[in-house]
C-alpha cells in the first residue's frame, strides 16, 4: 500500500513538472519550426520565455521569412522586437523587397522601422508609385490676377533616404512653393491657362525631392482656376490709404491754422487792451499838460480835429471796400 502511494505521488509529480515545462516551451511552435526548417533548441525557447518575449513574435515571422529565401536569424528578430520595433512588419518588407529585386537588409529595414515609418508602406511605394495631391494652391501672376492651382505628384519611395528623409508635408510645400514661384513670374494669367504644363516642366526641375524620403516621378495639374483681381484690390486698399493720409495731414493743417488764428487773436485782444489803457490816459496826460501850460486849448482842438479826420477816412475806406465787393459778386454772378 505504502508503495502504491509512493508510485501515484511520482506521477503526480511529473505530471506537473511536465505542466510547467509545457508552459515555458511551445511544443506545437517547436514542431511548427521543426518542419519549416527553422531549427531552434529548447533551451532559447525557455530563454525567450525568461527575458519575456512572447516566442510566437519570434517563430512565426521566422518561418515566413525561411520560406521566403529570407536569409535572416532569431537574434535578429529577437534584438530587434526587444528594440521596440515590429518584426513582423520587417520582415513582410524584406519579403515584398525580395520578391521585387530591391537591395534591402535587414539592418536598413529595421532602423526604418525603428525611424518611425511603415517599412512595408515604403516598400511597396518604391514598387508602386503614389500620387498625392495638392489642396487648391493661390498665385497671383504680374497682372495681378489670382490663380488656383490643384497639383498630383506622383513620387515613389527612396529606400535609402527613408532615414532621416522629409515626408509627404514637406513634399506639398514645396510643390506650392514652385507654383507660386512660376505662377508670379508670369506675365499675364492668360499665359498660364494657355500653358499649364509649363508649371509642371518649371516646378520638376527645381528638384524638390532633395533631401527628402521620396523621389518626384511627375508633377500633372489636375485643375486651375481664376480668383480675385488682387491687383486692382490692393490699389483701392492704396488709393483708400492715401486718402486717409491725406485727410490726416489736412486736419492736421486745420488744426495749425486754428491754433495759429486763436494766437494771433488773443495777441489782437492783448493789443487792443493796451491801447485801450493807453488812451485811458490820453485826457489824463492832456489835462496835465494844459494845467501845466504845456499845450494851448488851440492846440487840443486840433488833436481832436485830426482825430476826427482819421476816423472818417477809416469809414470811407470800408464803405468803398464793401462797395467793391458787392461789385465784382454781381460780375460773378452774371
Amino acid at each position: 500500500m505504502p508503495g502504491s502511494v509512493l508510485i501515484i505521488f511520482v506521477i503526480i509529480l511529473l505530471i506537473i513538472f511536465f505542466c510547467v515545462i509545457m508552459s515555458f516551451i511551445p511544443l506545437r511552435l517547436w514542431v511548427s519550426a521543426a518542419a519549416a526548417g527553422v531549427h531552434v533548441s529548447f533551451f532559447y525557447l525557455i530563454g525567450m520565455r525568461l527575458r519575456r518575449v512572447r516566442p510566437e513574435k519570434i517563430i512565426n515571422p521566422m518561418i515566413k521569412g525561411t520560406k521566403a529565401g529570407l536569409n535572416i536569424s532569431v537574434n535578429q528578430l529577437e534584438s530587434h522586437l526587444l528594440s521596440g520595433g515590429k518584426v513582423d512588419n520587417v520582415v513582410d518588407a524584406l519579403i515584398a523587397a525580395h520578391r521585387a529585386n530591391l537591395e534591402l537588409t535587414f539592418e536598413r529595414a529595421a532602423a526604418i522601422d525603428l525611424a518611425g515609418r511603415n517599412v512595408f508602406e515604403a516598400v511597396s511605394m518604391s514598387v508602386t508609385p503614389k500620387i498625392i495631391e495638392t489642396p487648391w494652391i493661390s498665385a497671383v501672376a504680374k497682372d495681378g490676377i489670382e490663380v488656383k492651382v490643384i497639383a498630383r505628384v506622383t513620387v515613389r519611395a527612396n529606400i535609402a533616404r527613408l532615414v532621416g528623409g522629409a515626408g509627404e508635408e514637406t513634399i506639398i510645400a514645396r510643390i506650392g512653393e514652385g507654383i507660386v514661384t512660376t505662377v508670379g513670374s508670369s506675365d499675364t494669367h492668360k499665359m498660364v491657362l494657355e500653358n499649364p504644363d509649363s508649371i509642371s516642366q518649371c516646378v520638376l526641375g527645381k528638384g524638390l525631392d532633395l533631401g527628402t524620403a521620396f523621389e518626384i516621378l511627375s508633377i500633372d495639374i489636375a485643375d486651375i482656376d481664376i480668383g480675385r483681381n488682387i491687383g486692382a484690390h490692393l490699389q483701392i486698399e492704396q488709393a483708400e490709404a492715401d486718402k486717409q493720409i491725406a485727410q490726416a495731414k489736412a486736419e492736421e493743417r486745420r488744426a495749425l491754422a486754428i491754433a495759429t488764428e486763436q494766437e494771433m487773436k488773443a495777441q489782437v485782444q492783448e493789443m487792443r487792451a493796451k491801447v485801450v489803457e493807453a488812451e485811458s490816459l490820453v485826457p489824463t496826460a492832456v489835462a496835465e499838460a494844459l494845467k501845466n501850460g504845456n499845450i494851448g486849448v488851440l492846440d487840443y482842438y486840433n488833436i481832436e480835429n485830426k482825430k476826427a479826420d482819421v476816423a472818417l477816412k477809416e469809414t470811407l475806406s470800408k464803405m468803398n471796400f464793401e462797395v467793391g465787393v458787392r461789385g465784382t459778386k454781381r460780375e460773378d454772378n452774371k
